[in-house]
């Protein structure tokens, strides 16, 4: 499933409509009966349903929409918000139609008053008001009516497209409807996936309404998100002549005297995720503590200075496939220095917690470097490495992280809901697993663990990566599902439900 902006869905629309030979008409009254559809199955025809539409297309949608509802006994009320006049193109016509049905529109103009006593009276609101268009301030009318909507305690709230108020593309949100489930048109926006805007929308459902593939490949961005589909489809099979050499050779470089347990944590998920063969390389001072909680890896005492790397570490000996370097390290001119003797190595490296606290000093590196490079921040993280604020990488979290990997050639793994994995050639998967328990200490060292194990045993890198997060995201929702709450689950609990979550889905594989 694809995702795109504002201007991409319009210049798709032109596209279909101007190259393919699609006229807009048949495109809306897809879109209305597709949308219809789905209300069939949703609503009683015993209900009282409210279709507000505005001027634009997203007011055409609701006029079929409200056509078809009507065709089928439906009780419903179509309210047009702003003057006839304002009406235009496809949309006039889909209002047109509706008339020749035989079928009455009730205008919001000169009747202010008699829609805002009938509204409360309504069992379901159909928000076809303002679509993707959106820019500034909403102003009168559609802003009093979006706070009344937002104040009803019984209506269940549709919204066509997006919920009105939202940019599509996401930002800030003065004013919008808080949608029960919003049924976008074609391909999901944005917004869907970016908080706050994501708050607004309620159970997502997209609808198809037979745009050819043809246009989406010729004006938008490779954005796609990551189903269980596809973790299914890649996730690799082992053979019965495996060994543990044939699942990677990987290495966990992290920890400190005051952060023994990050590095355990993410070397535990390594293994729990398949990792062959796994090597712990932790400063000498915490060897005694670390080597007796973990005892399935072989380890590489380095030497440390008050509790932390002491410098460069010694790969020489070492036969390996893949470095995750970072939990746990503290940020000290040791840490950056190890780092540095990773991305020396000649294998994919995952730079995760403090292994990015000197980023800059170490980028001229990182793009000398022929091997994969992966950075995993969080927000703060990338806000730091980019010299700016937590905000402004909240506010345009796809263009920030596609950049950042196209700039520096390296994957990204933005994390955060809706975790993005970008690519050095531009791409982008979305991740939908995952809830609110993994907000907590150790769960992006156990996410880690994962990638490095992934990393050693799938084909491409961005599988790897995408697989890796989703299985992450899913262990905390089969770990609410099944006794937990939100507020109690540990890193260690996600690690436990590694082994559920991969049996699922070879279950379903086979």
């Amino acid at each position: 499933m694809r995702i795109v902006t504002a201007s991409e869905m319009y210049a798709i629309d032109r596209y279909t409509i101007e190259q393919i030979g699609m006229c807009e008409q048949s495109l809306m009254e897809n879109a209305g009966q597709a949308v219809a559809r789905i209300l069939f199955e949703r609503i009683s025809p015993s209900q009282r349903v409210a279709v507000l539409a505005g001027a634009g297309n997203n007011g055409g949608d609701g006029v079929v929409i409200a056509r078809m509802l009507k065709s089928r006994g439906y009780t419903v009320d179509l309210w047009h918000i702003p003057p006839r006049e304002k009406i235009r193109g496809a949309a006039q016509k889909a209002l047109e139609i509706y008339e020749n049905c035989g079928y009455e529109t009730k205008s919001y103009i000169e009747n202010e008053g008699l829609f805002f006593q009938q509204l409360e009276s309504y069992d379901v609101i159909i928000d076809a008001l303002l679509g993707i268009g959106v820019k500034g301030a909403i102003r009168a009318p559609y802003n009093e009516m979006i706070n009344e909507i937002n104040k009803l305690e019984k209506a269940v709230v549709y919204a066509i497209d997006v919920p009105s108020g939202i940019s599509a593309d996401g930002g800030e949100v003065e004013t919008a409807v808080c949608a029960d489930m919003t049924m976008t048109i074609q391909y999901p926006k944005l917004s869907a996936y970016t908080f706050p805007t994501a708050d607004y929308y309620g159970e997502l459902v997209v609808v198809d309404i037979g745009i050819p593939p043809r246009s989406l490949e010729h004006h938008a961005a490779f954005r796609q998100v990551w189903m269980k589909e596809d973790v299914i489809r890649t996730l690799p099979t082992r053979k019965r002549s495996a060994h543990k050499g044939t699942h990677g050779k990987g290495v966990v470089v992290g920890g400190s005297r005051n952060m023994t347990g990050a590095v355990m944590l993410a070397a535990k998920a390594a293994l729990r995720s398949g990792a062959g063969l796994l090597t712990m390389a932790i400063p000498d001072a915490i060897y005694d503590a670390v080597a007796s909680w973990i005892p399935e890896t072989m380890y590489l005492p380095c030497s440390s200075k008050n509790g932390y790397f002491a410098g460069d570490i010694n790969f020489i000996n070492l036969d390996i496939d893949a470095i995750a370097i970072g939990p746990g390290m503290g940020r000290t001119e040791g840490t950056k220095q190890a780092v540095q003797a990773a991305l020396r190595e000649d294998v994919p490296v995952v730079l995760d917690a403090d292994a990015l606290f000197f980023w800059n000093e170490y980028v001229s590196l990182v793009k000398k470097r022929t091997s994969p490079t992966i950075v995993t921040p969080h927000p703060g993280e990338m806000a730091r490495m980019l010299g700016t604020s937590i905000g402004a990488i909240e506010n345009d979290r796809f263009h920030v992280s596609r950049q950042f990997a196209i700039d520096y050639g390296v994957y990204v793994v933005l994390k955060g809901p809706y975790t993005i994995v970008a690519t050095p050639d531009g791409k982008q998967y979305i991740n939908t697993t995952g809830n609110p328990a993994l907000a907590k200490g150790g769960s992006g060292d156990v996410l880690a663990g994962i990638i490095l194990a992934f990393l050693m045993q799938h084909r491409s890198i961005e599988t790897a990566l995408s697989n890796a997060v989703w299985v992450h995201g899913k262990a905390a929702d089969l770990l609410v599902q099944t006794g937990h709450s939100p507020f109690d689950v540990l890193a260690t609990d996600v690690i436990d439900a590694i082994p559920r979550v991969l049996f699922q889905l070879g279950e379903e594989k086979r």
